[in-house]
């Protein structure tokens, strides 16, 4: 697939987690993302996963597993990432139901679009708003 296609997102935040399997469940139970694709090694360790909602991807995989990546993002703090929804306050609803922690509630912003912000249980930061973010072209 080729970014200049328009086939898929040409931007995905990476994530590792030590514990991949409860980010999975989190994103999908908690955030209403939809599982595309989970790879698994023997033991069950998520080598790579693929999570998407709307047109966009997040990809994670489990930290600690060596690799020139892995190697990059070991002292890599968390990471923000904001998600566009169409109804801000019913994504809310159903994140807090699953217990995400809830840093700010919806709230509506100055310059007109409405978000929250939740952490993950390993310290992201995501935010889910009406915002939609405008591409060059």
């Amino acid at each position: 697939m080729s970014a200049s296609t328009g086939a898929g997102p040409a931007i995905c935040p990476t994530l590792l987690y030590r514990d991949a399997g409860a980010a999975i469940a989190l994103l999908t139970e908690g955030f209403g993302f939809t599982r595309v694709a989970v790879y698994e090694d023997g033991a069950g360790v998520v080598q790579h996963a693929e999570l998407a909602y709307g047109n966009g991807v997040v990809m994670l995989g489990s930290a600690g597993r060596g690799g020139v990546f892995a190697r990059a993002m070991a002292d890599a703090g968390p990471t923000g990432v904001y998600v566009a929804v169409d109804d801000v306050d019913a994504h809310h609803r159903r994140a807090a139901a699953y217990g995400v922690e809830i840093l700010m509630p919806p709230t509506d912003q100055d310059y007109g679009a409405r978000d929250y912000l939740a952490r993950d249980p390993e310290g992201n930061v995501w935010s889910f708003g009406s915002y939609v973010p405008a591409t060059a072209g």
